[in-house]
């Protein structure tokens, strides 16, 4: 959904590991996103591209550079922390609600009720991160790092109702779109980014 990223974040420019040869290139980069993906962190053994993707988290943690992982992006970043990861089974398409840190700058102004792709799930968060959200049946579903400027979360704040019908499987529950503000989050990404760019 890195298109989809774009629309609220329009000066991104998209990376794609697994058609890619080697990091993208931090020159010029005020923050990252990483998004989601159809395989698995656990998939590294056939995907070496995941290999590659978890030195890269690891270089962006360790500089420093704001960073936002959605869905896959919140699982590898765990991972490639020492986190794990897993299938739990139980695929997910649908909005639901989530217990977010009201003190979070992240969430500011974001509703509990967000959309949710997956069915892999974070186990164990990684190294330094801390659980910044919760939901009923993920305890791990939206961490931070402790010490840098780098945040998760398991649901997909750029999916709308616009791309819903693009997927198929949507589970229409008794909860609306409008009752959702979820791309607020990346809105306050890039306002965290900016901030981290002024105190630089």
């Amino acid at each position: 959904m890195a298109d989809e990223i774009a629309q609220f974040l329009p000066d991104t420019r998209v990376y794609n590991y697994p058609n890619e040869d080697g990091d993208p290139s931090l020159e010029d980069v005020d923050g990252v996103v990483i998004g989601g993906s159809e395989v698995g962190v656990y998939d590294e053994p056939d995907q070496p591209w995941i290999t590659a993707q978890k030195r890269f988290a690891r270089r962006l943690v360790k500089e420093g550079v704001p960073t936002l992982g959605i869905c896959f992006g919140h699982q590898i970043l765990n991972a490639a922390l020492g986190g794990e990861v897993v299938d739990s089974g139980t695929s997910r398409l649908r909005l639901h609600d989530a217990e977010l840190n009201a003190d979070e700058p992240l969430f500011d102004g974001v509703e509990p009720t967000v959309p949710v792709l997956h069915s892999d799930v974070v186990t164990e968060i990684g190294d330094g991160m801390e659980i910044i959200g919760r939901a009923d049946y993920y305890e791990y579903f939206a961490t931070r790092h402790r010490d840098q400027p780098v945040w998760s979360v398991q649901y997909h704040p750029e999916f709308t109702p616009r791309i819903v019908d693009e997927y198929d499987g949507w589970e229409e529950a008794d909860r609306s779109f409008e009752d959702s503000t979820a791309t607020r989050t990346l809105a306050n990404f890039a306002d965290l980014v900016e901030a981290n760019a002024s105190e630089s």
